[in-house]
């Protein structure tokens, strides 16, 4: 019991700290980055709080330095910007951070970030934390150091984002949360058992409903992504299959492409040609039919013959230069199978060799972002082209643990989009590291298919907008965009999973931590949902996997953690009633009256 209420006596603390150190009552948080995710993470920091109650503090530290094409909160009015290019106990000094609520670190790099929480805990102890990690080993390691802290990963924030623009889904929201991978959907595109809860009854648009009494009534649902489309798509798919098994002569002849290198190529067919001219001279000098003169030629060619000085010269002339020709011949050969050998194994270690495919999603990039898009997409059921430069990218052990075939090489490259079976595919997926390749294979499959639906990542997110507008691709998304909210909201101290759009409307999704001698200690599962405000996903006791089917009759008790869907006035209530009460103020014993 007294674990759980620490984390509120620390806010206490920090609150009062705050109004001692700084004679400022304000909460103030601390964020440090050098690219555009701390941008945005300051803009929607000022988007939700400082808008609405204009008691927020925010100092933005940044590289002395920063790269000219990323901003660094100068624009931002309200934002006490810091220039320092390490982040040590000195440079938290200069940015206040003794008695701030919160602070973010959004650099890149994973150690960095480690030992910076450290330095930060040395000036403030008692701090909520927000991390930028990817690797999760570290990651758990932050946990387990700063036990008030929020250790996120932006791609894991941006990837259903551009699962659901390669898909076209109307509503964009797909997350994952306990083992499961969650979308929002019309309730007519997915199966009845696949739906876990009505999110919102939009037939009206004049008078949008969200959570619903009566789930059944609602026509855009929660649905769970199991991998199995419905029957005609598996028949199609199937089709699909039976097609490329009965077409083996395409295949072959793609192999037979990649078999040898141009150059080669280019000799073999020259020399040839060569040879078949002279061997008709040859035919038409000796007065031979065509089944002699090709006789003739071959034997010349690859064997020779014994001089004659009776022929006459031209013959003699035909005879020797194709005999030259047969020795340079026999090379050639031997260079085309050599050459086609290495072109074959390394066509098929590359993934260069794959069948035609349609209907299918192309990834450029197996990053962190890459990656969890491409998983996402295979738990639709949808099938998955990955394409990256490096023979072993960090997806590479995921892709072939689910299947997914990825083809080395550069995707700028059009032969290589090619190969991935782009101009046939549903979407191509542009999420690598490098601005000018996403570009670059994002026109080039344009060109290739110029209805193709393209989603890319660029990492300015002005940029995207202006790329998106220039080019006439469809959808442009910046990685830093999508995931600013979900650090915001954790740097609030709000643990937000996923932010549901409907219309004018905003659902969070969320898991609440039920404390001891809260309000909802000891009452029953169904007290949690409320109509067209709150309601509940899921129920896990402490230490325990979550229930997805929980009984609304089951008692809570402190500890359960709860997953729920709730409007933003219902969440805030359910928080109240989920929180421990407050302490006692101590009695002041009366003063006792002065003696005679």
């Amino acid at each position: 019991m007294r674990r759980m209420a620490e984390p509120l006596l620390d806010r206490a603390r920090r609150a009062g700290r705050r109004l001692r150190v700084n004679g400022d009552a304000r909460a103030h948080y601390v964020v440090c980055g050098r690219d555009a995710l701390a941008y945005w993470v300051v803009r929607a920091l000022l988007a939700t709080e400082l808008q609405a109650t204009g008691r927020v503090r925010i100092t933005l530290v940044v590289p002395e330095r920063p790269r000219s094409d990323e901003p660094d909160g100068r624009d931002l009015q309200g934002v006490e910007v810091v220039r320092a290019d390490r982040l040590d106990e000195v440079t938290f000094r200069r940015a206040g951070l003794a008695g701030a609520d919160g602070l973010a670190l959004l650099h890149q790099d994973d150690v960095g970030n480690m030992h910076a929480a450290l330095c930060a805990q040395e000036v403030e102890p008692r701090l909520r934390l927000v991390v930028r990690m990817f690797n999760t080993g570290l990651a758990n390691g932050v946990r387990q150091i700063f036990p008030d802290s929020a250790v996120l990963s932006d791609a894991s924030m941006a990837a259903p984002a551009f699962v659901a623009a390669a898909l076209g889904e109307v509503a964009p929201t797909h997350f994952r949360h306990g083992g499961r991978t969650l979308y929002v959907a019309r309730r007519d595109d997915v199966r009845p058992g696949d739906v876990v809860c009505g999110v919102a009854d939009t037939r009206d648009p004049q008078q949008v409903r969200v959570l619903p009494a009566d789930g059944s009534a609602a026509d855009v649902v929660l649905a769970e992504a199991t991998g199995a489309p419905p029957g005609t798509e598996v028949a199609a798919r199937r089709l699909r299959r039976a097609r490329r098994r009965r077409r083996p002569l395409t295949v072959l002849l793609r192999a037979v492409r990649s078999f040898a290198t141009r150059k080669i190529g280019i000799a073999v067919i020259t020399l040839l040609a060569v040879i078949g001219v002279l061997g008709w001279l040859n035919g038409r000098a000796t007065h031979a039919n065509w089944g002699d003169s090709l006789y003739l030629t071959l034997v010349t060619t690859l064997s020779g013959q014994d001089p004659d000085p009776n022929k006459p010269i031209a013959q003699q002339v035909m005879q020797v230069v194709l005999n030259l020709a047969g020795l340079a011949l026999i090379p050639l050969i031997t260079a085309v199978v050599v050459d086609g050998i290495v072109n074959a194994r390394l066509a098929l270690h590359s993934g260069r060799i794959q069948p035609e495919r349609s209907r299918h999603v192309v990834v450029v990039g197996l990053g962190n972002v890459g990656t969890r898009v491409m998983a996402q997409l295979c738990d639709f059921g949808v099938e998955v082209v990955a394409i990256d430069k490096v023979p072993e990218p960090r997806g590479a052990a995921l892709a072939r643990r689910l299947g997914v075939p990825l083809i080395v090489g550069d995707a700028a490259l059009e032969e290589t989009l090619q190969a991935a079976s782009v101009g046939s595919c549903q979407a191509l997926v542009v999420v690598s590291t490098d601005d000018e390749t996403n570009l670059q294979a994002a026109l080039n499959g344009r060109a290739v298919n110029p209805e193709l639906q393209v989603v890319l990542r660029l990492f300015d997110g002005h940029f995207a907008e202006r790329v998106q507008q220039a080019f006439g691709i469809g959808v442009s998304r910046s990685v830093s965009y999508l995931a600013a909210p979900s650090f915001a909201a954790a740097l609030l101290d709000r643990a937000v999973i996923a932010t549901i759009p409907v219309g004018r409307h905003a659902l969070l999704v969320t898991e609440v931590v039920v404390a001891a001698g809260s309000s909802l200690d000891g009452r029953p599962l169904a007290a949690v949902g409320r109509a067209e405000s709150v309601r509940l996903l899921a129920h896990a006791r402490a230490g325990q996997r979550l229930d997805w089917e929980p009984d609304p009759r089951l008692v809570i008790v402190a500890g359960d953690r709860l997953t729920v869907v709730a409007r933003r006035a219902g969440l805030n209530a359910l928080l109240r009633e989920a929180a421990p009460p407050p302490p006692e103020d101590p009695v002041t014993p009366a003063p006792r009256p002065p003696e005679d």
